[in-house]
């Protein structure tokens, strides 16, 4: 057929979608974890860029919507209402207004809500819906043919940046994957896509939507938290967290779900989970119900303790590590460590006539450490992703069914560096997408708010594999120094390196008979297979800054292999002019192919620092 490129199926469940405090947390890591707040770079970057004024932000997701209030029992709207609410988050997260004086309900987070960009505009395109299931809480699916439709539109219609916090459930080759293709079509016309990493962490390889041209962003904790204690009847106090807006601040007696299930309702793989229509009214009336993790939502768990006639119930984190998942339950209800389930059982288990009181939640600003690693965000090995790293641990935001809710995933990550992309174009509107990629990169940070390296959930130390270049610092990827850029002809010899796909994305592109390795794509960051020998990768970057700069050279080295780059020292006479180096990594003896290797090189010219992390697979 004339002017079609390829054809590939769609399939409904291929995609899936994926503040008060946050941007304030952010400024806070850029100047230098002093724990003041005030003053205030984020300003200074605000007016710099106008607030992003006039840049155009298109959000590929569930919709949006004004209103909020209860929905009339239509499933989906033929519009680019929001049926779900997710759509409506991301998008305020992004462009939001400022307001004042609002918190969630149970007055959770309260302060000042306000986007990352507030003067940019937002391109709205609905991409997923709603789709029927037998879960109680709203699902929503995306598809192949409406978001590359989305990419299309947004593209005629002049957007500046994109954001889509959707990711498929598994890898996709490039020519097969709708938001892959839709980035590189949006590239070409030097438009910034920035994208969700996953939530199918912390095992590995679990990444998502790992194409070089686009932001890949991962997910992490802020400095908030929501305590909600529980207190046994023995004394002993178990940390929780909730945005519940329910209390209950009376001491009820305890059960175990698993004790109090009807007769044939659970097996042996779903005993303790309070599962819809499994829990006895009889034995939970009047009590607080332990609810088990898994094969089902907590929402939907606290649904069961109340229709049962529970008086509160206390939720294991659906996921082990210091990452705690909240929620706004349906009854007063607390999320506790994963592992403290069993200490509760415990007592449970050896007291005649277990009670417990959960403590009312409050919000706690100032946690440490922060951030630390979610234990949902995916994870690579998978090229070097995610990209960057952002919050997306319990973040608010404007919402659907109530004026304002807290979400988590990598969804709520994404619009935060896409606000940011927004304020880098507007103030320098001359930058490439890739340029602005490389900004947020290169000066990221991997430390924490008291200053040590950036954990996982689980108190060990996070790789690249984790969080990428870091945790991104806007206001130093304002003024980068140095900046690596790439354009769409790179992209397209990035895909004939890579089985010699780029005539399937561009018939009109020929690869040449010899080309280079993917290794050799102009990018922020280096990851080399393995290495018998050794390997030696071709960077190019430009100077944004001022002219007479001298960039001196550092080396973190990985372990079991040596690094070599040269020249060691870039001299700029002016601003604009591009430099060229040769990095050479070769294994030591007794190196194996088992062995990962993470390391990291950086140019600094005394005032900025451009680093880039080197991983060895």
């Amino acid at each position: 057929m004339d002017r079609v490129v390829s054809v590939f199926k769609s399939h409904p469940m291929k995609y899936m979608i994926q503040t008060t405090r946050s941007w304030d947390f952010i400024n806070l890591l850029t100047s230098g974890n002093s724990g003041n707040i005030s003053g205030i770079k984020d300003e200074e970057i605000l007016q710099k860029a106008d607030y992003g004024k006039d840049i155009i932000v298109g959000v590929l997701d569930t919709g949006y919507e004004a209103q909020y209030g209860p929905l009339n029992d239509t499933i989906n709207y033929r519009s680019a209402r929001d049926r779900d609410g997710h759509g409506t988050h991301t998008a305020s997260t992004v462009a939001g207004r400022k307001v004042h004086n609002t918190s969630l309900l149970g007055g959770f987070a309260s302060g000042t809500a306000e986007g990352g960009a507030p003067l940019a505009r937002l391109a709205i395109y609905k991409v997923c819906w709603t789709t029927p299931a037998p879960s109680k809480v709203l699902k929503s699916t995306c598809f192949h043919e409406d978001m590359l439709a989305a990419f299309d539109d947004a593209i005629a219609d002049g957007v500046h940046v994109i954001s889509i916090s959707i990711s498929p459930y598994k890898n996709i080759e490039y020519t097969q994957d709708g938001i892959a293709l839709g980035a590189l079509h949006a590239t070409k016309r030097n438009i910034v896509v920035v994208a969700s990493a996953g939530n199918w962490g912390p095992a590995p390889s679990t990444v998502r939507n790992v194409v070089p041209w686009i932001i890949t962003v991962g997910a992490s904790s802020i400095d908030r938290i929501f305590s909600s204690p529980v207190l046994l009847g023995n004394g002993l106090k178990i940390e929780g967290q909730t945005v519940t807006p329910y209390k209950l601040n009376t001491v009820r007696p305890l059960v175990y779900a698993g004790d109090a299930e009807a007769p044939g309702t659970t097996t042996n793989d779903t005993v303790g989970l309070c599962l819809s229509g499994t829990l006895s009214q009889e034995i939970v009336q009047g009590k607080i119900v332990l609810c088990l993790r898994g094969n089902s939502s907590n929402v939907e768990k606290g649904m069961e303790v109340k229709r049962a006639g529970g008086a509160g119930f206390i939720l294991q984190n659906p996921a082990d590590g210091i990452g705690v998942s909240v929620d706004a339950h349906v009854l007063p209800g607390t999320a506790i460590f994963s592992n403290d389930s069993a200490t509760i059982l415990n007592y449970i288990r050896t007291n005649k006539n277990p009670t417990a009181r959960i403590v009312p939640g409050r919000t706690v600003l100032g946690s440490k450490p922060s951030p630390f690693m979610t234990s949902f965000s995916s994870t690579g090995p998978n090229g070097l992703e995610p990209n960057i790293l952002k919050h997306g641990a319990k973040l608010f935001a404007d919402n659907r069914v109530v004026k304002y809710n807290v979400l988590s995933g990598t969804s709520m990550s994404c619009p935060h560096v896409a606000a940011a992309a927004a304020l880098i174009k507007a103030a320098h509107p001359d930058w490439s997408s890739a340029a602005i990629r490389s900004a947020l990169m290169t000066t990221s940070t991997q430390s924490n708010n008291i200053g040590t390296p950036i954990t996982d959930a689980n108190g060990n130390p996070a790789t690249p594999f984790h969080y990428g270049s870091g945790h991104f610092q806007p206001a130093k990827a304002m003024d980068p120094g140095l900046v690596y850029d790439s354009n769409y002809t790179d992209y397209l010899l990035f895909l004939c390196s890579y089985n010699n796909t780029a005539k399937n994305v561009d018939p009109s592109f020929t690869c040449p008979k010899e080309f280079s390795s993917p290794s050799n794509l102009n990018y922020p960051t280096v990851a080399a297979s393995f290495i018998n020998g050794e390997i030696s990768v071709h960077r190019t970057v430009t100077n944004v800054g001022a002219g007479g700069s001298v960039y001196k050279l550092s080396i973190g080295t990985p372990i079991g292999y040596s690094v070599n780059i040269s020249p060691t020292t870039l001299n700029f006479k002016h601003s604009g002019e591009m430099k060229s180096f040769n990095n050479t990594i070769k294994p030591e003896i007794g190196v194996t192919k088992d062995d990962y290797a993470f390391g990291w090189y950086m140019w600094s010219d005394g005032t900025h620092t451009v680093k880039s992390p080197i991983v060895v697979l």
